[in-house]
């Protein structure tokens, strides 16, 4: 890499094969650059298999609502709630809980709301951009469908949706009653009176988008090689990646992108709490065709239809990101959607998963350079690394490959 008439890196190196890290390596190769992607298990291991696969701007709030603290308590003394924090010791969680709480303010969530929009703008342009170029997995528009018990709940959560407007985001909602709700949602039980229809949203079958990119950036020359990354070190003339056993990887730069497992690598340079927030998901048949994405506010429950299938997902779980499943999670999440849907084989579920969503304190993801040598971090995406992954790549990509950074990142420094 030369300074002065900068001539822009040759090769990268990606730590991290989920949805963020492969976006990186497919922008960077758009830009001529050689790329190895290394991750410890391999494609979609972490948050980017099991998700709800939604790509919904529309519904990009941040965790740090005012209003979440009152979770608190349920959360410490219910194992089973929809947001889990388990009673430890461990100093890491409770530095995360604290920097969590003092960012739970109007100002903090307007601010991740208003950096945000970055990337939900670049969302759909992003997707695109991949399926037009090799990708081959479908990306799916259709709205997304709050079901509610009762009118007034559904009342709350278009006024929340409108406090997210105001604060920056654009939304298009509908409300459904009666004989246009059930035509939109036929699986809608007699216990939902109402619905809120969220315009404009796309999803993909996480399982199976993922897996594609991946296949996309190695027949586009990229090396795909597993093994757990030790460390990333600045180098003579570039940087250095070690891996577990003793061998090392070289480049001109190198872009952290392992998602929860994030601090282990990060931790000399980033002093933002990353934790893992847990989501649980599980596949059922259902009897009646779903044509989009079905949201359970009350449970916190996200179902995506997968041909005849219902992918249903929940649960926000601090814990240790490769702490084992708890297969109670599973159940709760059946159980508190059970009542609003009808025509679900929940008896029959399959393909039982868990994966740790990156979280961080400030509802603003990590992106940008932590050290002058070339090396860059990119995730703590929270609950939507699926909707802004391949915007993060996009612009990361231009970032590494111009040193200018854009203006889109600034809230986002890992450093700050």
């Amino acid at each position: 890499m030369v300074e002065g008439n900068r001539i822009g890196p040759r090769s990268a190196i990606v730590a991290g094969a989920g949805v963020v890290g492969l976006s990186v390596a497919w922008f960077l190769q758009e830009r001529g650059v050689e790329v190895t992607v290394v991750d410890r298990v391999g494609v979609a291991a972490g948050a980017s298999w099991g998700n709800a696969g939604y790509l919904a701007p529309g519904l990009t709030i941040p965790l740090n609502e005012p209003h979440i603290l009152r979770y608190g308590v349920q959360a410490l003394l219910k194992p089973t709630a929809a947001v889990r924090i388990p009673l430890t010791t461990d100093p890491a969680l409770w530095r995360f809980l604290t920097r969590f709480a003092l960012n739970c303010r109007r100002s903090s969530w307007t601010r991740a709301v208003r950096a945000n929009l970055a990337l939900s703008e670049k969302c759909f342009e992003a997707y695109d951009l991949l399926v037009s170029n090799g990708v081959d997995a479908p990306v799916t528009e259709a709205p997304v469908v709050a079901l509610f018990a009762t009118s007034h709940d559904a009342e709350r959560h278009v006024a929340e949706l409108q406090r997210f407007q105001d604060a920056g985001q654009p939304v298009s909602v509908t409300e459904l009653y009666g004989a246009a709700l059930r035509e939109q949602v036929p699986l809608a039980s007699d216990a939902v009176t109402a619905g809120v229809c969220v315009n404009g949203q796309r999803f993909v079958d996480a399982a199976r988008f993922v897996p594609a990119l991946g296949r996309s950036v190695v027949e586009r020359g990229a090396t795909l090689q597993t093994a757990e990354v030790i460390t990333v070190l600045a180098a003579t003339d570039g940087v250095s990646v070690e891996l577990r056993g003793g061998s090392a990887l070289s480049a001109d730069v190198a872009v952290i992108a392992t998602g929860a497992w994030l601090p282990r690598l990060v931790s000399r340079w980033v002093r933002v709490p990353v934790q893992a927030g847990r989501g649980y998901s599980f596949t059922v048949p259902v009897d009646r065709p779903v044509s989009g994405p079905i949201h359970l506010p009350g449970a916190r429950v996200a179902c995506t239809p997968l041909n005849a299938t219902l992918r249903v997902t929940g649960t926000m779980e601090l814990r240790d990101p490769d702490a084992p499943a708890s297969p109670a999670q599973a159940d709760a999440i059946a159980e508190s959607a059970r009542p609003l849907l009808d025509g679900v084989r929940w008896e029959q579920r399959s393909e039982v998963w868990v994966g740790p969503r990156p979280l961080s304190p400030d509802g603003r993801p990590l992106v940008g350079r932590v050290a002058a040598s070339g090396i860059y971090v990119a995730g703590a995406h929270g609950m939507w690394g699926m909707t802004h992954g391949p915007a993060t790549g996009w612009l990361l990509a231009d970032y590494i490959t111009t040193g200018k950074q854009p203006a889109a990142l600034k809230e986002f420094e890992p450093t700050r």
